[in-house]
Parts: C-alpha cells; sequence; structure tokens
C-alpha cells in the first residue's frame, strides 16, 4: 500500500453498531485520517451534512471529504443516505465519494449500490488495509461524474474490455442525452 498522509482528510462515519462504528473509528485513526466523525444511521448523517454547509462551527470541521457508511440501518438506512447525497437538491455535495459497508456483498447488492452511485463498496468482515485500500483508490483511481434521466454518480465502468463495434463510451460534452460533470 502506498503511503499516504490522511492527516487532512476528513470522513463521516455513518453506523448504527456501536462496535462497528468503534472499529470504523480506530482504524481510521490507524491510518492516520485527521479528522473523523461518527453518526448513528442515515437521517443523523443528513442532518450533519446539512450543519456542516450551514453552521460548520455547530458540528466542529469545515467539511466532510469522505463518507463511510453502512448499509443496513434504522430508521434511515445506507441507500436512502446514498439516493438522498447523490440525487436531492439540499444535498451539500453530490460529488463526494461514498464508501458502503456491508455483510451483505452478493453480486446483487454491488451492483444495486453501484446503480445509485456508490464510489467504492467494503464488505464486512474488514480490515484495515482494506479501509486504507478504498481510500487509496478513491484518491487514486477517480472517475468522473456521469448524469442521466435514471443516474447520477461516478461512472460505472471500471475495465477497458475490448469491444467489436465504436466505442460510444467515450463521455464528452457532446455525448447524446449525457451531462459529463467534472468534479
Amino acid at each position: 500500500m502506498a503511503n499516504y498522509d490522511f492527516e487532512r482528510l476528513s470522513v463521516l462515519i455513518v453506523e448504527d453498531s456501536l462496535f462497528i462504528r468503534s472499529l470504523l473509528i480506530n482504524s481510521l485513526r490507524i491510518l492516520g485520517v485527521g479528522k473523523v466523525n461518527a453518526v448513528d444511521h442515515g437521517g443523523d448523517a443528513i442532518e450533519f451534512m446539512q450543519k456542516v454547509k450551514s453552521d460548520p462551527m455547530s458540528v466542529g470541521t469545515q467539511e466532510v471529504d469522505v463518507v463511510i457508511s453502512n448499509w443496513q440501518m434504522s430508521p434511515v438506512d445506507g441507500m436512502i443516505l446514498l439516493r438522498w447525497i447523490r440525487r436531492h437538491k439540499d444535498s451539500p455535495d453530490r460529488f463526494i465519494p461514498f464508501i458502503m459497508i456491508t455483510g451483505f456483498s452478493e453480486p446483487k447488492r454491488v451492483q444495486e449500490a453501484r446503480d445509485l452511485g456508490v464510489t467504492e463498496f467494503l464488505a464486512k468482515p474488514f480490515t484495515i488495509q482494506a479501509i486504507g485500500e478504498k481510500l487509496i483508490s478513491i484518491i487514486e483511481r477517480q472517475r468522473q461524474f456521469v448524469h442521466t434521466k435514471d443516474y447520477f454518480g461516478p461512472d460505472r465502468r471500471r475495465r477497458n474490455a475490448p469491444i467489436p463495434f465504436e466505442d460510444r463510451r467515450k463521455l464528452t460534452d457532446k455525448s447524446p442525452g449525457v451531462e459529463v460533470i467534472r468534479g
């Protein structure tokens, strides 16, 4: 793993389990993350992010650089939070990197999260190294954001697979029906 200084990084953890939340906080501290805030569920995260935008002194941070959220929580789960961040008019940062954590990582769930605009997916149980690799992936392999009538989020394609026809996947400002947004 490359040697990164995460001291200036601000991470919001959204996790209802006190044990997992504690593991995530300690893991991020070991990695050297400078600012870690944690809330119990997606509703608290929405409130926290709105306060960061409107009154940062009240929450003790100027910005949130990355959201790490559990999928399954109550009353507001990680998927509702992700949908709010990517699509809601009151979202303070639709481009924020979002790492979804879950113990249920079957392909159907990964695809569902991807289709809502998740940046990275982290399966439980996780290691400190896996968290670090996800943070590095966000830094080193930034993907352009795509906005269509059905999707807003990072480009979902990760592989350059050979295709037997003209590659229409290269997005430009002139691509039909697609608005390219660079974050």
